[in-house]
């Protein structure tokens, strides 16, 4: 019988021998090399998935000469000598170059700790070259793409009939949804349309109005209250006040877990006062919305269901691979209304006989060439089942309830912000033997410990802004954190802190 080190020298051997022949126009490789870099190729990605991970540190510093090397590389015109030691080389710079999203000790931004089965549905679509823009060659993935979204409304909370489809990722979720509530409510030229948000939302937001041609004077960003909260008073009287002006406004957008801190504007309110002004309600939940696969965290969103679009990543909080967001509407044929177009003849040729509530997605938004992205989730949920996935977001939820404590009771910490929603942010406290620093100073060193920790390769953590001044922020929403690990992060941060603070070379001095 064939081992795999057998198949793997086959390959070579085989390798050597077309490359003798000169160039292959057809663009595929002898089936034994197909199979040997497969091999070669799921061995470095489950060695990272698995126990190859645990010595791995979270970010590898000084990898710029490399970096600069292969961004002036030259145009490879003959075939690799031996594609299996070009795909370990790859396997070496993904592991070494980058920082690891997915590391327990990824603490910074929204980690990405994307489960196994995610990869193998990226791996079977690419494979597939799966069709899903069109259902005419797509009907099963169509089908898959249209059960994983109401699973996932299911999963949510969210009214029946919501429906939507799978984006790139919270940015574009947040342009679909918001380019179907300006066609709903103010139409293509948008003439007078005003939108309104807090401070504390992600810049996705105003980049898409931008891009829909709303001007920046009609986009009122309202400073946040004591809780980071859009403040509803302010809204209202500014929505009068531009209606007063003669002014159209159509839109607020309310955060389900803001990134920098997790916070949740007031839904139910916001739900309640866009009805009675006919505005639309878009909620911004790419990072937090599936704390609503728990029962406290469904208390925490209460409201979510009123809104009219949702934007979610499942790549964050849902553990998929990067580049699977996802928006939910409604009433989704206003994304039909928004997006659709006359197929020309080569499309509409299978336009018919299919069932009626079968989707053209490639009518519910920008894209008609699409990823599949759909199985990534699908294949998580019938693998692992939802309420794996219920009891990952809880424990994350708790998880960050005990590190908070933690912090709390260590001294020369404190908790500023949550937890909330998997995010907790704290500040170090000076030493009370050394003169107070400045509130500059304090900011330049949270950003120069995040520094120090992260080329040590111990973790990932950046800091954030909150009340005008720097911050350390955990998000530990990744299941295979553990406390342990967490609270070391958190008395590392602690020593590099206390370092920084009680020297007198303060600020930027050498550790």
């Amino acid at each position: 019988m064939n081992t795999i080190s057998d198949t793997l020298q086959d390959a070579a051997d085989e390798w050597r021998g077309l490359r003798q022949t000169g160039v292959d126009a057809s663009l595929t490789l002898p089936q034994a090399a197909v199979t040997a870099l497969g091999h070669r190729v799921w061995e470095i990605i489950s060695g990272h998935l698995g126990a190859g991970r645990q010595g791995l540190p979270v970010a590898t510093p000084g990898f710029a000469a490399e970096a600069d090397r292969l961004r002036s590389e030259s145009l490879p015109d003959v075939p690799a000598d031996d594609p299996l030691t070009l795909v370990d080389e790859v396997g070496r710079l993904l592991r070494e170059g980058n920082a690891h999203p997915d590391h327990p000790d990824f603490l910074a931004f929204v980690p990405a700790p994307g489960t196994v089965t995610g990869v193998l549905g990226s791996a079977l679509a690419a494979g597939f070259a799966v069709p899903t823009g069109w259902r005419f060659t797509g009907s099963v993935s169509s089908a898959i793409e249209s059960a994983t979204i109401r699973w996932l409304a299911e999963l949510l909370g969210l009214a029946p009939g919501t429906s939507g489809l799978f984006v790139s990722g919270g940015s574009t979720a947040n342009l679909t949804a918001l380019t179907a509530a300006r066609d709903a409510l103010v139409g293509t030229e948008a003439c007078g349309a005003t939108a309104y948000f807090s401070d504390q939302t992600h810049f996705s937001v105003p980049r898409a109005l931008h891009v829909l041609g709303i001007a920046e004077a009609r986009v009122r960003v309202l400073p946040g209250d004591a809780n980071r909260r859009i403040p509803l008073p302010d809204l209202a009287r500014r929505v009068a006040e531009d209606r007063c002006d003669g002014l159209r406004p159509f839109l607020v957008v309310a955060n389900a877990g803001t990134t920098a801190t997790g916070d949740v504007d007031p839904l139910p309110e916001l739900a309640s006062f866009c009805r009675d002004e006919g505005l639309w309600l878009h909620v911004d939940g790419a990072f937090g919305a599936p704390a609503a696969l728990t029962g406290r965290g469904r208390g925490l969103l209460a409201g979510l269901d009123a809104a009219d679009s949702v934007s979610v990543d499942p790549h964050k909080w849902l553990f998929q691979p990067a580049g699977t967001g996802c928006v939910l509407l409604r009433d989704p044929a206003r994304l039909t209304r928004a997006f659709g177009v006359g197929l020309p003849g080569y499309l509409d040729a299978g336009a018919t006989g299919h069932a009626e509530d079968e989707v053209d997605y490639l009518q519910w938004g920008v894209e008609q060439t699409r990823e599949f992205r759909a199985l990534r989730l699908w294949l998580s949920l019938k693998v692992f089942g939802a309420d794996a996935f219920r009891a990952a977001v809880d424990r994350g939820l708790s998880i960050a309830d005990e590190i908070a404590a933690y912090i709390e009771s260590r001294p020369g910490l404190e908790v500023v912000t949550g937890p909330s929603l998997a995010v907790v942010t704290f500040r170090g406290l000076p030493p009370a033997t050394t003169p107070l620093p400045s509130a500059d100073d304090t900011d330049r060193m949270v950003d120069e410990v995040c520094r120090d920790l992260r080329s040590q390769g111990r973790a990932m953590v950046v800091g954030a802004t909150v009340g005008g001044r720097r911050v350390f922020r955990l998000c530990v929403i990744n299941p295979r954190a553990e406390c342990d690990g967490l609270r070391a992060v958190v008395d590392r941060i602690a020593e590099l802190w206390s370092a920084r603070a009680g020297s007198p070379q303060r600020p930027g001095a050498a550790l």
